[in-house]
């Protein structure tokens, strides 16, 4: 069989891992159509900023086995650690320093047969809902070149998008792989706090508020990765229970009659777009017409101090991370001006204040726990807006000039610490998560969500919509997610440039 580049793209990981263990195709085959595709979409959509064809062709020569033999697979160029090879996180800071050994994911994803083609890109340090670091560029949405791709897991939404690879490692520490598939049409799905272990360079990335897994175009794929990562690692800081059986097997099963809470009002008391609204209501009207029970109704929980309170640890986050790759022989010029900015507004920031905010986390968690014993899922959309224009996204160059001021004149640091900038903290967190105020939900809670593509805008571009589940209950998820995409097919959407014309 010679595998044509439409095949290729139509079918997901799970079929092109069959067709190799039954002899169909060879690992080397699909390398060759993967690498192909690379070389011709990859100039437009900037989604991979290292190629790694040099270790996949080495790897297609050894002899392969497991559940994703032959795929070709990306992993996202943050906290996803290949030896020998620098993980940037977007960053020139990070460009020197090279890991000794595999991440966890890495390596259980190489025991499973996978071939890692690249590393996709990311936002400086993914700390941003666009991918558009200056090391390496703006990633562009294949449905609209002109749109963002997501972020911070952009590189690889893009490129799973756009048909180069059928899967591709992404993170979630605010949304980092439910936005993207929003953008660009994927299944996303963030899986529980402790369920696939980050380790063993990092314990608990972003105070347990990350976790990794893949951005996919089919459910059945999403599984079985998530059958592939999950598991802990000795010396893991938190062991969540393990799952009744495997995950492929558990989404194939009906998910059952279930109670849907639904919202289409952003937590933060900020504008949604229509077609945001339109995204969930067709949902819910789905979800009425599979037999579920469907009500308008949403966790009470603060969602301005669920913000600012994400915004304290992303700040402390941002402001250790520096530290480190100061350590580690990085400069000021290695990093944007947004990423010194938060580090001295991190490091302005008392330890106990750090403290206080991190205790209200359990705040959260308690007010959720407490809606799902009513309800299975809570729907929302996914994103707050459409993909938007690059443009949009780009701070105006006289803020950056008066911030870079305050910066290298040290008066930044000085209003911080001197508590000056309370108001203008309390307008950043509004502002910054204006595109996606329903995310960070699921991240301070730890507890599992999706974003399902179900929907598309009237200029055609994908805005997918989010469930939440309770803790540990991705199965329940997974299930659902198959019953929607029986119900409203989604993998046969292609953006034009998938296929060669």
């Amino acid at each position: 069989m010679v595998l044509r580049v439409d095949e290729y793209v139509r079918s997901d990981a799970t079929e092109l891992a069959r067709l190799v263990r039954i002899g169909e195709i060879a690992a080397t085959e699909l390398l060759e159509v993967a690498t192909a595709q690379l070389a011709r979409l990859n100039p437009m959509l900037n989604a991979v900023n290292r190629p790694m064809l040099v270790e996949a062709q080495a790897r297609v020569q050894q002899p392969l086995a497991g559940p994703l033999a032959g795929v070709p697979m990306l992993i996202k160029d943050a906290i996803q650690d290949y030896a020998g090879l620098a993980t940037s996180n977007g960053s020139r800071g990070f460009c020197r320093i090279v890991p000794g050994q595999h991440s966890t994911f890495v390596q259980r994803l190489l025991d499973a047969g996978a071939v890692i083609i690249g590393k996709s890109n990311t936002p400086e340090l993914a700390l941003k809902g666009v991918t558009d670091p200056k090391a390496f560029g703006v990633t562009r949405n294949p449905w609209d070149l002109s749109r963002t791709a997501g972020g911070s897991s952009g590189g690889s939404a893009a490129a799973v998008a756009a048909g180069i690879v059928p899967m591709a490692g992404a993170n979630d520490g605010g949304g980092s792989i439910r936005i993207p598939a929003a953008c660009c049409g994927l299944f996303g799905l963030r899986p529980s706090r402790g369920r696939v272990p980050p380790g063993p360079a990092v314990g608990e990335i972003w105070e347990g508020a990350s976790s990794d897994h893949v951005l996919t175009r089919s459910v059945r794929d999403s599984a079985l990765a998530l059958d592939v990562l999950s598991g802990p690692e000795q010396g893991d800081p938190f062991v969540i229970a393990p799952p009744v059986g495997s995950f492929v097997e558990m989404a194939a099963r009906e998910p059952g009659r279930l109670r849907v809470a639904f919202s289409a009002a952003s937590p933060l008391d900020t504008d949604v777009h229509p077609e945001a609204v339109k995204a969930v209501n067709h949902a819910a009207e789905l979800l009425s017409s599979l037999g579920h029970d469907v009500v308008e109704e949403r966790p009470k929980y603060d969602g301005p101090a669920l913000a600012r309170c994400y915004l304290e640890m992303y700040f402390g986050q941002v402001a250790a991370t520096l530290a480190d790759a100061r350590a580690a022989g990085a400069r000021s010029a290695d990093f944007e001006l947004a990423t010194l900015l938060l580090e001295v507004l991190g490091k302005a920031r008392s330890a106990g204040a750090y403290v206080r905010s991190h205790r209200r986390w359990n705040e959260f968690a308690r007010g959720l726990g407490e809606f799902h014993q009513r309800y299975d899922v809570f729907l929302t959309p996914a994103i707050a807006f459409p993909p938007v224009d690059h443009a949009a996204t780009v701070m105006p160059a006289a803020q950056q000039n008066v911030l870079a001021f305050l910066l290298n004149t040290g008066l930044l640091g000085v209003m911080a610490r001197l508590g000056l900038m309370e108001g203008a903290l309390a307008r950043l967190s509004r502002q910054n998560l204006t595109l996606t105020p329903f995310t960070q939900l699921a991240n301070l809670t730890g507890v599992p969500a999706m974003s399902v593509p179900l929907h598309r805008t009237v200029d055609g571009l994908p805005l997918g919509v989010q469930f939440i589940a309770a803790f540990g209950n991705e199965a329940l998820l997974l299930q659902l997610a198959t019953q929607l995409e029986c119900a409203q097919p989604w993998m046969e959407r292609l953006p034009a440039l998938a296929i060669p014309q």
